[in-house]
């Protein structure tokens, strides 16, 4: 009898010794948490939200994010939609890219109530809870696109804006653009007209200028669909002495500034930059990571002289 109780306590102590060699072998990690993102861009028919978009989806891969990626078309009903499906569905952040600075603050507001994170990128909303934006530093580029013009028209001359006041960041880059102008006496701006950022309507507007203004000397457009509408009315009515500024820095602009045409210089985005900061600021934050509510990214500018010499 005793010798089967020593038996079994034997088994028992060697169960309990391997089952202890066993734990302390190392596990296989588990694959981290996919974070589903729905995004909300403003168009994908402009060339820096085509260049944002490819840079966000490749750091996605590379954070475990999976992005759901549509476009509003600049359209604030389309992007409304857009917000509350995602939060049918659940996402775990967004990113929204607004059509409307204060028409989307209700949108904003509905993912905060379900309690989902959002982020704004490229243009800032007025309203409701973002965690972070992450945008050029649009005040900055419209005060190098008014330095600039200020130095071509050698500080004297009439200039207009071709504008598009419901987005955020179109209204710092003109902020900037009138803070520049403001240093030079001689700098005066005669008329400042609407085109909601599209190359047709800008093509009207200009049209529309060209004829009020006779004594017009620049144009100041805030992107570039805007910058080459503005283009084509220049070049149509003939005019060889208007200064025209652009903002993006799109490679059909860059070619038209290397050809010599009336569009002499672009303040510069870096859309790319925008796109990976966004998607990084992002898994940051849904890992815990404390991020900053405004993270800028560099502008520069370019004209022919810098791209001629690629140094752009």
């Amino acid at each position: 009898m005793r010798s089967r109780v020593l038996l079994f306590a034997g088994l028992l102590l060697a169960c309990v010794l391997l089952s202890s060699c066993t734990s302390k072998a190392p596990r296989k990690q588990s694959k981290s948490k996919e974070f589903t993102i729905g995004v909300s861009l403003l168009t994908e028919e402009h060339p820096f939200y085509r260049e944002l978009k490819a840079a966000f989806v490749e750091e996605c891969k590379k954070r475990s994010l999976k992005p759901i990626v549509l476009s509003c078309n600049m359209d604030l009903a389309t992007q409304t939609a857009q917000v509350e499906n995602f939060i049918t569905r659940g996402v775990d952040a967004m990113v929204i890219c607004p059509a409307e600075s204060a028409g989307i603050v209700g949108a904003i507001r509905k993912a905060n109530a379900a309690g989902i994170p959002v982020f704004t990128a490229d243009i800032a909303a007025q309203g409701g809870k973002v965690v972070s934006h992450i945008a050029s530093d649009n005040v900055q580029g419209g005060r190098l696109a008014g330095e600039y013009m200020a130095k071509l028209l050698k500080g004297k001359g009439n200039v207009a804006i071709i504008n598009h006041p419901v987005v955020q960041s179109v209204q710092d880059r003109v902020r900037g653009f009138k803070e520049a102008l403001a240093k030079y006496p001689g700098m005066k701006i005669v008329d400042d007209q609407a085109a909601e950022g599209q190359r047709d309507k800008a093509v009207t507007v200009t049209e529309n200028l060209l004829q009020k203004h006779r004594k017009l000397d620049g144009i100041f457009a805030i992107n570039d669909s805007t910058a080459l509408g503005a283009l084509a009315a220049i070049e149509q009515s003939g005019r060889k002495d208007i200064v025209l500024i652009g903002y993006d820095g799109d490679p059909e602009a860059r070619e038209k500034i290397r050809a010599g045409t009336a569009l002499k210089a672009d303040a510069v985005q870096y859309p790319r930059e925008i796109g990976r900061i966004t998607a990084d600021t992002v898994a940051d934050y849904l890992v815990g990571k404390k991020v900053k509510p405004f993270i800028p990214v560099r502008v520069g500018i370019v004209d022919r002289a810098s791209l001629i010499g690629g140094k752009s």
